[in-house]
C-alpha cells in the first residue's frame, strides 16, 4: 500500500484502499465482534485505521479521583487537572486495552495518540472549554508507515497545540474523537469512514430511520435541531471527509459482526454520500 500525496494506491496483497473506523466510547464495552471483524479485515488485506473514544471511562475516573467537573453549554470543560486524567485514560487504559485485545485475537496493532509523531496539530478555538482543541492539520507520515508495516493504527483522540509555541513547548489538547476520524479519513483519502455508535443510524424528526442523506440534507438536520448531542460531531465529521471520501456511514456498533457486514456491503444504518 503506497501513498502519493495523500492518495492511496493499491499494492500487491491489498484488497482495497484504507478505511477509517471510529469506535464510540458508548460501545467500547460491547465491541467483541468488532475486534474479530478488525482481525478478519486485516487478514483480507484491508488497511484500517481505528479511532476510539472513551469519555465514559474518563467520567468514571474523574469521579473516583473526586475531580470537580464544570460544563459549558452542556459540554464538559477540560481543565488542566481534567486533562491529566483524559491523557491517562485515553492514551493509556483505553488505547492499550484495545491494542492488547486485538493482539490477543491475532491482529497486528499499534497504539498511537495524536501526540505521537505530531500526528494531530490542534488549536483552542473556545477558551471557555479549556484544553479542548480543533484539529487543524493531520501529519500522515506515521499513520502511513504503520499501515505499510502491516499494523492497524489504534488512535487516541489527543493533539498537540499548534500555536502559540512558547519557548518551543507544545501543549497537549483533548480533541473530539468523531472529528479526529473525519480529519484522518480526509487526509489519507480513505475509501470509507464508518462510525460505530449505540444507535441505529440517523433518524428524522418523527423517529423514522434515514438510510441515505445528501450533504445538504445532513446539514439541514443539524440546522433545524433534529440532529443533536453526540450525533452532531459525527455528521460534521462525515461532511468534512466527503470531498475525498466517497462513502461515510453511521451504523449500530452493538450488532454482531456489523463492521464486516458493512465492508461487504450488507450493513444497515445511515449513509451520507
Amino acid at each position: 500500500m503506497l501513498s502519493l500525496g495523500g492518495t492511496w494506491v493499491k499494492s500487491r496483497g491489498s484488497a482495497s484502499g484504507p478505511i477509517v473506523v471510529k469506535i464510540g466510547g458508548s460501545t467500547l464495552g460491547n465491541h467483541d465482534t468488532t475486534l474479530e471483524d478488525l482481525v478478519t479485515l486485516q487478514q483480507r488485506g484491508v488497511p484500517t485505521v481505528v479511532v476510539h473514544g472513551g469519555g465514559n471511562l474518563v467520567s468514571d475516573w474523574l469521579g473516583r479521583l473526586q475531580i470537580r467537573v464544570s460544563f459549558t453549554r452542556g459540554s464538559r470543560v477540560t481543565s488542566a487537572e481534567t486533562l491529566q486524567v483524559v491523557i491517562a485514560v485515553l492514551a493509556g487504559l483505553v488505547n492499550k486495552g484495545l491494542v492488547a485485545s486485538l493482539e490477543a485475537q491475532g491482529a497486528r496493532a499499534m497504539g498511537l495518540s495524536g501526540i505521537d509523531g505530531g500526528l494531530f496539530e490542534a488549536e483552542i478555538r473556545d477558551a471557555e472549554m479549556g484544553y479542548v482543541g480543533e484539529v487543524v492539520k493531520v501529519n500522515t507520515a506515521l499513520l502511513e508507515s504503520v499501515m505499510q508495516a502491516g499494523f492497524i493504527p489504534v488512535v487516541a483522540p489527543l493533539g498537540l497545540q499548534a500555536a502559540p509555541r512558547t519557548q518551543n513547548n507544545w501543549f497537549i489538547l483533548n480533541v473530539n474523537g468523531d472529528k479526529v476520524a473525519g480529519e484522518i479519513a480526509a487526509a489519507i483519502g480513505a475509501d470509507r469512514l464508518v462510525f460505530l455508535t449505540d444507535v441505529a443510524g440517523i433518524r428524522d424528526g418523527s423517529g423514522r430511520p434515514l438510510r441515505q442523506l445528501s450533504r445538504e440534507q445532513a446539514k439541514s438536520l443539524i440546522d433545524c435541531g433534529v440532529a443533536s448531542g453526540g450525533m452532531i460531531p459525527k455528521i460534521e465529521a462525515c461532511l468534512r471527509a466527503l470531498p475525498t471520501v466517497p462513502v461515510t456511514r453511521i451504523i449500530d456498533g452493538r450488532l454482531p459482526h456489523v463492521l464486516l457486514k458493512e465492508v461487504e456491503g450488507a450493513g444497515d444504518g445511515t449513509t451520507i454520500a
